[in-house]
């Protein structure tokens, strides 16, 4: 009989994480609750040999090749029968009690499709990590930020942002989402890949009228840039056309397309931005990445929106960064 939590690690080459925080995994997942699989996308290295070795008690899902972040789990979730799916990089330390809050959340707010813990900095664990910190959220122009982490701006925990909120998006480092939602949701858009795909995902649920939760009574620790460095062209492309993706799927009508002309016009100023940092590749990476969204755009699936969520940040987060000088989440208007 299936149990009623699936933690789903997608892995990808990442055997030297999972020797270091599956130990950690298992002791602090109360196996009564929940299941724990691996979903492994062709690694190249020995991460299969050392879990059949190792951890033979593991679920181990096998794809024939590397199908990037969404088509990885999205065939891995496919295979898996429970109410509640928690994907789990690979390259997470979780803590004591992490699980049990995000569930009792969820089986308690039915209005919920999905939420995520606090996540830190497995580096320096007093402070908020890159990829989701607080909660994550977006401005008018498709940006994403968090609650403790505004563009390269990361703030120390110091018990700030100790309260169950509201967020447009929750990282896809850990993310737990219903199993009926993420279905009906039809999972992550394959065309995404990579980045960004959980914010897309949110957006959609958001846009069918479901809320995304951040409960800090949950804490995980995320070392980040496990698969792509943060130096790495093609995460630089992934983000630049998934980004055009997202407004394109998921903006009203009404605001859609005056919003991405705008954006393409901020991205010509990165480019030039990136000229000035002697960066000549990232030049070519904004090109490429508007040529695939001119490419692609007619394979994508717009949620026909007629306004945006409450959670999205109605100025330009840019604008209040650089010229209002508003560094930290709590400076921004709402």
């Amino acid at each position: 009989m299936s149990k009623k939590v699936a933690v789903v690690i997608l892995n990808w080459n990442g055997a030297g994480f999972l020797q270091k925080f599956l130990p950690a995994l298992l002791h602090f997942t109360p196996a009564e609750m929940a299941d724990i699989i691996i979903a492994d996308n062709a690694s190249a290295d020995e991460s299969v040999a050392f879990l059949q070795k190792e951890y033979p008690q593991l679920s181990l899902i096998l794809l024939d090749r590397n199908y990037g972040f969404t088509g990885g789990y999205n065939r891995a979730l496919a295979q898996i029968d429970a109410e509640y799916y928690v994907l789990l990089n690979s390259d997470v330390e979780v803590s004591d009690g992490w699980l049990e809050p995000l569930i009792l959340f969820l089986d308690q707010n039915t209005e919920y499709a999905a939420c995520q813990p606090k996540l830190k900095s497995f580096a320096n664990k007093k402070m908020f990590e890159y990829a989701g910190a607080a909660g994550g959220f977006i401005d008018k122009f498709g940006y994403p930020f968090c609650r403790g982490r505004i563009l390269d701006t990361i703030e120390e925990d110091k018990g700030q942002y100790n309260t169950v909120s509201d967020i447009f998006w929750a990282t896809g480092a850990c993310l737990v989402i219903r199993s009926y939602d993420w279905k009906l949701m039809q999972g992550f858009d394959d065309l995404f890949f990579a980045h960004m795909e959980e914010i897309d995902l949110c957006w959609r649920l958001q846009n069918a009228g479901r809320k995304i939760a951040y409960i800090p009574q949950s804490e995980v620790f995320h070392v980040g840039g496990g698969s792509l460095p943060n130096n790495s062209p093609f995460k630089l492309f992934l983000n630049h056309r998934n980004n055009l993706f997202l407004l394109y799927k998921n903006l009203p009508q009404k605001t859609k397309f005056f919003t991405l002309f705008f954006r393409l016009i901020l991205d010509g100023l990165s480019a030039l931005m990136y000229f000035a940092q002697r960066k000549f590749y990232g030049i070519g990476v904004v090109l490429k990445a508007h040529f695939a969204f001119y490419g692609q755009w007619g394979q994508l699936k717009s949620t026909k929106a007629t306004s945006l969520p409450a959670t999205v940040y109605s100025k330009s987060v840019l604008w209040s960064y650089f010229v209002r000088k508003s560094k930290l989440f709590t400076d921004l208007e709402f």
